[in-house]
């Protein structure tokens, strides 16, 4: 065997597929998963960095470095990758959270090797063209602003930034307009060189492979390239989350007649026993239109269009969400008051076995779903790798149905409190609607 190839012997198997994990002398680990169902293949890339490891002058850099990503390397110059992708008959894309940063291609069985040349270049020999660069930071600032015309997500990042005084976890991953216009392109060069390297990288390579012939073609496309910092050395320094002294409320209005409702509790870490927990409260809250929330705010009084909640389990601190939205007439204290009621339900009563069950049977099933594109199987190990560790993507289940309801009671009581809550609306603005009614009136009398 190659001296610059360790393998782990970590092997084990989930939705058909066999997963082995090996890790090249660089640090890189590769994540080989093979299933031959179908003659495709995905392979993702995962780097160990998000909005979470900005510091307050970088917010925004990592999603702007994500879209740099395509305009040009060594190699491959501005359009190249999405031309190749195309004329090999695949897909690419990639996305940026709070906590990594993931690019991903699906091809063919017999041709999926270019990416591993496309992101082997790219991990080391992104050119950042001055040129480029602001380009596509007047592109990053539309997007930005084209964001700020949606009301919900208004409202969610005000409660956001409540939800996390001092954590990074309070911007939202796409940054500001002060920081994204004063980033340069020698700030993203510092942190492109940080953090993009193989010792801060896990590769998923998923579907109809060979897993020795594919690593052998991973350690020749990346083992020559050198480790790099160490991560410790490489991210910022945070702040731990602090304990809420209470409950907050924020609220804003908007130039429509929408009454928006968005309530955020710090919740879990990815993989705890509570992730687990908040998994199935929101499933029993939300989960089809039978759930608790559904039925009665939407079905029964009639309360709401539409609501919602989020499990959003992260690396240093989750948020448990909830999403509501007032009907014609109704008062945002009256829905308000209908989910408080759910919520106290659920730290009060046991919940029923049989409700239970169902909860744990709907999430099985979306976890069999998840699993049954190659592509769908490589994001979530990858995410549970990067985040966590990639055993836990073949404990899901299994840590849910061993959930029981002492422990959903137990949760709600510890987490889901009122006194831990940010709780924000997102109002009519006061002159709009008299507006409005002024028009309804005069546009009745023509009609007249």
């Amino acid at each position: 065997m190659n001296p610059a190839i360790r393998k782990s012997g970590r092997t084990a198997t989930k939705a058909g597929a066999k997963i082995e994990e090996r890790t090249l002398e660089n640090g890189m680990k590769v994540l080989l998963v093979e299933r031959h169902f179908d003659p495709v293949v995905a392979v993702m890339l995962w780097y160990k960095v998000g909005a979470r490891n900005e510091n307050e002058r970088e917010a925004g850099v990592s999603h702007f470095l994500e879209h740099m990503m395509f305009k040009g390397s060594k190699h491959f110059g501005k359009g190249a990758i999405d031309l190749v992708t195309t004329q090999l008959g695949g897909s690419n894309n990639a996305f940026t959270s709070s906590d990594h940063t993931a690019y991903w291609f699906e091809l063919a069985s017999d041709r999926w090797e270019k990416a591993l040349e496309i992101e082997a270049d790219r991990m080391r020999g992104l050119l950042l063209d001055p040129t480029e660069y602001e380009a596509e930071k007047k592109v990053v600032l539309e997007e930005l602003s084209m964001g700020l015309d949606d009301p919900w997500r208004n409202v969610t990042e005000l409660v956001q930034t409540a939800l996390f005084p001092r954590h990074p976890y309070r911007r939202p991953v796409i940054g500001y307009p002060d920081t994204l216009k004063g980033l340069s392109v020698e700030h993203m060069r510092d942190y492109y060189a940080r953090f993009y390297h193989p010792g801060n990288a896990t590769l998923v390579i998923c579907g109809d492979i060979d897993s020795n012939e594919a690593f052998a073609s991973v350690q020749r496309h990346f083992g020559s390239i050198p480790r790099g910092a160490e991560y410790a050395v490489a991210d910022c320094w945070r702040p731990n989350a602090t304990e809420p002294l209470g409950e907050q409320r924020v609220s804003m209005t908007w130039p429509d007649d929408g009454k928006r409702l968005c309530i955020a509790w710090p919740s879990a870490k990815v993989g705890s026993k509570e992730d687990y927990a908040l998994d199935l409260v929101s499933m029993l809250l939300s989960g089809g239109r039978m759930s608790r929330l559904h039925r009665r705010v939407v079905l029964e009084e009639g309360l709401a269009v539409s609501v919602s909640t989020q499990n959003d389990a992260r690396v240093d601190d989750g948020a448990f969400w909830v999403f509501g939205e007032c009907s014609l007439g109704t008062a945002p204290a009256k829905l308000e008051s209908a989910i408080d009621a759910e919520f106290a339900r659920l730290r009060d009563e046991l919940v029923p076995l049989k409700e239970l069950d169902r909860a744990k049977r709907m999430l099985a099933a979306g976890e069999a779903y998840a699993s049954e594109t190659v592509s769908d199987l490589a994001e979530e190990i990858g995410e549970f790798a990067t985040d966590a560790h990639w055993r836990l993507a073949l404990e899901t289940i299994d840590k849910i149905r061993r959930t029981d309801a002492d422990f959903v009671r137990e949760t709600a009581r510890r987490l889901l409190t009122p006194n831990r809550r940010v709780v924000g609306w997102s109002t009519p603005r006061t002159e709009n609607a008299r507006k409005k009614r002024s028009l309804g009136k005069k546009s009745t009398r023509k009609r007249a």
